[in-house]
């Protein structure tokens, strides 16, 4: 089973896959229409937005949330380097 490089959530079946493109590292939340990845920003404020709605944090808690579990991921290794 493959894992999202952007968000973490497992990929089981094609419907997972932007466009149902299992070659793709990243699933259908972390995609924009055209079938490419997100932004580090983009996926940033729809994370902390899924947190907001889900968890009921205020945003400047779920912005802090989202770039912590976002802090683990391979997708945004770069963003994080230099701390």
């Amino acid at each position: 089973m493959k894992v999202c490089i952007a968000c973490g959530m497992p990929m089981t079946k094609p419907e997972d896959y932007p466009m149902k493109d299992e070659t793709k590292g990243y699933c259908i939340y972390c995609a924009r229409s055209d079938g490419s990845m997100q932004s580090f920003e983009e996926k940033k404020e729809g994370m902390s937005e899924f947190i907001m709605k889900t968890q009921g944090l205020e945003s400047s808690v779920a912005h802090k949330a989202a770039e912590e579990l976002m802090r683990k991921l391979p997708a945004w290794e770069k963003y994080f380097e230099a701390e």
